[in-house]
């Protein structure tokens, strides 16, 4: 059994002028992560492992010093500056399989409050604690000495741990993630692969009610070495040109000629159409 335990210290000192008084101001806030590690083994080229650990994330510090609604002037809560994360996995990493490396882990995060979009403002805002919990397979497999493949999928269960009428989903977590390649390498001067990606649909509401396509995009790399430090890369992003987003969203918006109060709709970002990109790589 191997072993590792620590602990981090963080601190962060907010510091904002505001053209509202009362949003100006600073704020010092710090905070331990204590963290532990075990590993068993290997026995027949596998080993197993458990961790535990916290970590956290920080909050806009105009929020964090804000005293009243930039909008309505009227008094609100400033937000947590430093928002504590608790994470469990266990799994097993195995090499039994000749020419494959594989791992699984299973694994839980609780977090005292998510960072949601706000289609109103343009930016995040803190809201309601959460809980996710979810399973990742990575397998990396060397059949030939110039051939590698990957192939790493992973599952997300994702909500909202207080009851809300509004309902406990959390909008755009990701439920179920791909990524396939294949690489080959060790050819001469030459090196290329090609990956796959997966983001399948997302729920974009509270309920659950309303949900995102998936997404899945293929992209194209091919390095050509020039001499010990010079390389060339080509790249081509979107290589299908798939039609797809990026990110999409769900709220309220209006357009000319649309009721006052507004509609709800998606909103989007679209995925960049084929691009190609080449480069000059220098090893210093």
């Amino acid at each position: 059994m191997r072993s590792i335990i620590g602990v981090r210290g963080e601190e962060y000192h907010f510091d904002v002028a505001s053209n509202i008084p009362e949003n100006s101001g600073s704020r010092t806030a710090s905070m331990g992560l204590p963290k532990l590690s075990l590993v068993f083994g290997p026995w027949s080229q596998t080993e197993y492992f458990a961790n535990a650990g916290q970590g956290f994330h920080s909050n806009d510090a105009r929020g964090v010093v804000a005293t009243v609604d930039p909008k309505t002037l009227e008094p609100i809560d400033p937000a947590t500056p430093l928002v504590r994360a608790t994470g469990f996995e266990f799994g097993a990493r195995t090499e039994r399989i000749e020419n494959l490396q594989s791992s699984v882990a299973f694994w839980y995060l609780a977090l005292g409050s998510e960072l949601v979009f706000s289609g109103d403002e343009g930016t995040t805002e803190p809201s309601r604690p959460s809980r996710r919990i979810g399973v990742e397979w990575s397998n990396h497999y060397r059949p030939l000495p110039w051939l590698l493949l990957d192939l790493d999928l992973a599952w997300t269960r994702a909500r909202f741990t207080d009851n809300d009428p509004a309902g406990n989903h959390i909008p755009d977590a990701l439920q179920a993630t791909a990524q396939a390649g294949v690489t080959i390498q060790n050819l001469g001067p030459w090196t290329a692969s090609l990956w796959g990606r997966y983001f399948g649909p997302r729920t974009l509401i509270e309920d659950g009610s309303i949900k995102s396509n998936s997404t899945t995009v293929f992209n194209l790399q091919a390095t050509y070495q020039l001499g010990p430090k010079t390389a060339i890369r080509f790249d081509v992003f979107n290589l299908f040109n798939a039609k797809a987003n990026d990110i999409t969203y769900y709220y309220v918006s209006r357009l000319p000629g649309e009721p006052a109060e507004g509609v709800a709709d998606q909103h989007f970002h679209p995925m960049e159409s084929r691009t190609l990109r080449l480069g000059l790589l220098y090893t210093f």
